[in-house]
């Protein structure tokens, strides 16, 4: 009993290694979000905006520590030399000096500037979190149409390989039906010429799949060969028309932006102070240098009077600056619901289209299947078998691109009501 065990192992090891062999070569499956997670993964744009807002953040932190004492450490010295009565006044150069001075600087800066210093960098934060999420959004639109462009070359395939089946099935029954001089040899050669091109269009369906498949890698930031069946790619169904979306949101940025530079100009003409202490040593050499170590303290105050109506001008501009994004809003917002409109109405239409599609898909594979039975007992033309055929690829081809179509619309729809 032990020896027939062994023996059955080493006859089964083969076919288990053959198996395992097999398994490994099934082609992997994946989905639409793999290769958008891919994309947003390797993009050097979302890693961009990324930096951007670490970079937005230090900013923060060194405006926050402008507000502190600044505390510096100085040092000059000067030699004046007079040579025989000839050199600099020795009254405004004291011929030669010497500080070292350990100096604190600290502006007193009100609430309401760093409130609108603080909130320049928050409004600049989300300009960039707005712009990483649109080009987030663009990204998984342009991989999506791909998708689904790679996905309808995959039905395509799929599709002419049965087709290729079914009229290899045929064929070899014709040609029996042909030797018994059944049907005449032109007959015969006129379907073996329908299933040699449709053999063509197997191949050439493949090499566009292919193409498609290795443009969708490209999108997506991969370098992979290897072949993938693609996922039927599933949408939630479309949600009610968004009134204020993320694309206003950039309009509602600008404003606030505007607002804020405004309250700027402002505070530009607010009196400044500021006040310094410093300690060290300074000296001229002149008399007792050995006790020139010191302190002083002191203050600055600076008041705008006047400056030829800049504070005017700058509010002009300004104010065109709310218009043109004001302007470019308003366009926006018809612009906006006219593409809704249009994708809904697109959609609509397609999806209208379905079921009668659908019945002459039904209507043709009927035909195909009494012609196939018709055919083995020589009751019906090879030429009309062919054309029956046609038909039914013809209707299947249309079903497929109206769906690739809706997909495609509805991607858009998706796309713009956010």
């Amino acid at each position: 009993m032990e020896h027939f065990k062994k023996t059955l192992l080493i006859l089964l090891f083969p076919i288990f290694l053959i198996s395992i062999g097999k398994a490994q070569v099934r082609p992997a499956v994946q989905d639409l979000e793999f290769f958008v997670g891919q994309a947003i993964k390797f993009s050097p744009l979302a890693k961009d905006y990324n930096n951007q807002l670490l970079m937005n953040k230090i900013d923060s932190m060194r405006l926050k520590a402008g507000y502190l004492p600044q505390l510096t450490a100085s040092s000059t010295g000067l030699y004046a030399p007079v040579i025989k009565g000839y050199g600099y006044d020795e009254a405004l150069t004291n011929s030669h000096t010497l500080d070292a001075l350990l100096t604190m600087n600290y502006n007193i800066v009100g609430n309401g500037i760093k409130q609108n210093q603080q909130k320049a960098i928050r409004l600049q934060a989300d300009s960039i979190r707005y712009a990483s999420r649109l080009s987030e959004l663009d990204l998984r639109k342009a991989i999506t149409d791909q998708y689904i462009t790679a996905y309808a070359s995959q039905l395509q395939v799929e599709f002419n390989l049965d087709i290729v089946r079914l009229l290899k099935t045929e064929e070899s029954i014709l040609k029996e039906l042909t030797r018994a001089n059944a049907y005449k040899q032109t007959e015969y050669l006129t379907f073996l010429v329908t299933y040699q091109q449709q053999q063509l269009q197997l191949k050439q369906a493949e090499l566009q799949y292919k193409m498609d498949y290795a443009s969708l890698n490209y999108l997506s930031g991969m370098n992979d060969t290897t072949t993938v069946v693609l996922k039927e790619p599933i949408f939630n169904p479309v949600k009610p028309l968004a009134q204020e979306g993320f694309f206003l949101r950039r309009f509602e940025i600008d404003s606030l932006k505007t607002i804020n530079e405004r309250k700027a100009v402002d505070n530009a003409y607010k009196p400044k102070a500021g006040v310094y202490v410093n300690g060290g040593y300074n000296s001229s050499f002149l008399l007792q240098p050995y006790r020139n170590f010191g302190t002083s303290a002191g203050f600055t105050i600076s008041i705008p009077i006047y400056d030829g109506h800049q504070r005017k001008m700058q509010y002009s501009k300004l104010d065109l600056q709310a218009q043109t994004s004001s302007y470019y809003r308003n366009y926006f917002l018809n612009q906006h619901k006219q593409q809704l409109d249009m994708l809904q109405q697109q959609i609509r239409e397609t999806d209208s289209m379905f079921k009668q599609i659908e019945a002459q898909i039904k209507f043709t594979r009927s035909l195909i299947e009494v012609d196939s039975k018709l055919l083995r007992t020589g009751d019906v033309k090879i030429a009309d078998f062919v054309i029956a055929i046609n038909n039914y690829m013809n209707s299947q081809n249309l079903l497929r691109q109206t769906n690739i179509n809706r997909l495609k619309l509805i991607n858009q729809l998706n796309y713009w009501n956010r």
